[in-house]
């Protein structure tokens, strides 16, 4: 049986709140004019719920009584605890995932628009990667738990719109950056893993380490263009499918370059060493935005340099709160 859109304004629930692209949404959102007339947002964290457990998951669903979900919340980490913790990296997300979707349903959520993880893409594929590959072959064995539990709910959703006819859909950014991230040197992502020990390197007269060759490339997205992104999908997007939100193929850069933008972001003049003894990691996951160019030839990203300079301002204003 199909569940109804409920009528009316929307109310917006959105799971992982405080973080990096929860933050850049509620920017959107509440800073340049994103709700509309009568829409109300909820930006929910760990605070509020804790999504691993059901009954916590359904309290704060009951309370909000949500029509729409965007799905931001997961066990997250940097690449040497996935490495440690793959277990506890598949068991915590299948379950968030699990309880938000499920509840969604119970409760008569008409869309929910998840976020999935470029590393869930195979580790032996072509490039560039796009939406049609993601089940084609395992995921890069550093974070095969984390990548196997994000690849699931896009299993979930052909199913949901399979046996109710529900439009719940999933994003996938490649690499984000942005003011609100965890900047912590072992568990953050890699630019901003990079800022605070740049940071840290600046502030103490010392060499920065940087773990790796530099050579792996990425994609960097700003989160507050993902964050408008996201938003067009709640609103606009109708497919299942998910969709790769990215910057170009042309647009990729290597490790080494991006330490050399944080460098001079940050001022930084001190001698930059590579400790190849640590793991590099992928050594690229280039994806193609062709989907999105095709529904969106009008955007404009934030470039690299920009987007760094500003994550590295707000680091340094808000360095006492930054997570770190």
């Amino acid at each position: 049986m199909e569940s109804p859109i409920k009528a009316g304004p929307m109310r917006v629930l959105v799971t992982g709140g405080s973080g990096l692209v929860g933050k850049a949404i509620e920017h959107v959102v509440e800073q340049e004019g994103g709700k509309l007339e009568g829409e109300e947002w909820i930006f929910l964290s760990s605070k509020d719920a804790d999504l691993v457990d059901v009954g916590q998951t359904r309290a704060v669903f009951e309370k909000y009584r949500p029509t729409h979900v965007i799905h931001l919340a997961a066990k997250v980490g940097g690449l040497y605890l996935h490495l440690k913790e793959n277990l506890h990296f598949l068991r915590d997300n299948l379950k968030i995932n699990d309880n938000v979707l499920q509840t969604a349903h119970e409760t008569g959520v008409g869309k929910v628009v998840s976020c999935l993880s470029s590393c869930i893409f195979p580790d032996k594929t072509t490039y560039p990667i796009d939406e049609t590959m993601i089940h084609n072959g395992p995921p890069h064995a550093s974070n095969f738990g984390y990548s196997h539990a994000k690849r699931m709910i896009d299993v979930q959703n052909r199913a949901y719109f399979q046996q109710y006819g529900h439009c719940y859909t999933a994003v996938i950014p490649t690499n984000v950056v942005g003011p609100h991230d965890n900047f912590s040197i072992e568990n953050g992502h890699v630019l901003s893993a990079l800022i605070n020990k740049t940071y840290q390197a600046k502030k103490e007269g010392t060499p920065l380490s940087v773990c790796g060759s530099g050579a792996p490339r990425r994609q960097f997205i700003y989160s507050l263009d993902l964050g408008r992104l996201i938003i067009w999908v709640l609103r606009e997007y109708k497919e299942i499918e998910p969709i790769i939100l990215s910057v170009g193929e042309e647009d990729e850069v290597s490790i080494k370059e991006c330490v050399d933008i944080i460098a001079k972001a940050l001022d930084y003049k001190g001698e930059i060493h590579y400790d190849t003894s640590q793991s590099d990691g992928q050594m690229k996951k280039t994806a193609s935005n062709a989907k999105l160019r095709r529904y969106r030839p009008d955007i404009v990203f934030t470039p690299l340099t920009e987007a760094v300079k500003m994550t590295c301002g707000w680091f340094e204003s808000n360095y006492d709160i930054a997570r770190k």
